[in-house]
């Protein structure tokens, strides 16, 4: 599975904001871009798509920006890849809708690719944003 710069981006982007959550203060997406040097402009279309997933949430005004939606310990690096990248599933064929495949019912592989997926969900719901401001 390889994870987009939708994916990286975004859990920068969200480990910026939990290790500053202490401060109570916004995090402007120019003040984030500066200290993760990224695009302004990418990470405020990443923003929007987290702000819909419910993870983060956006503050209008003067001093306005974006804190998390809940505690760093209830977000899980898996909640902010599968705001960004949609399924975290290592093969298409696991996906449900136009992507199914009409094999997957008697695919010898297919307890294989489910398997790894687990292993992956598990891992990136096993890990939150506290852990990740506590790694870096």
């Amino acid at each position: 599975m390889m994870i987009s710069t939708k994916g990286r981006y975004a859990l920068r982007l969200m480990i910026d904001i939990a290790s500053r959550e202490q401060d109570g203060s916004p995090v402007t997406m120019r003040q984030a871009a500066a200290r993760e040097d990224l695009s302004v402009k990418y990470l405020e279309q990443l923003g929007g798509a987290l702000v819909k997933a419910g993870i983060l949430k956006s503050i209008r005004g003067v001093s306005g920006g974006y804190l998390l939606a809940k505690p760093a310990e209830g977000i899980t690096a898996g909640d902010v890849l599968r705001a960004t990248e949609g399924s975290c599933a290592p093969v298409a064929c696991l996906e449900d809708g136009a992507e199914a495949c009409p094999r997957r019912g008697e695919c010898v592989a297919v307890n294989f690719w489910r398997g790894l997926d687990r292993t992956i969900e598990g891992y990136v719901d096993g890990v939150t944003l506290a852990d990740l401001v506590k790694m870096g």
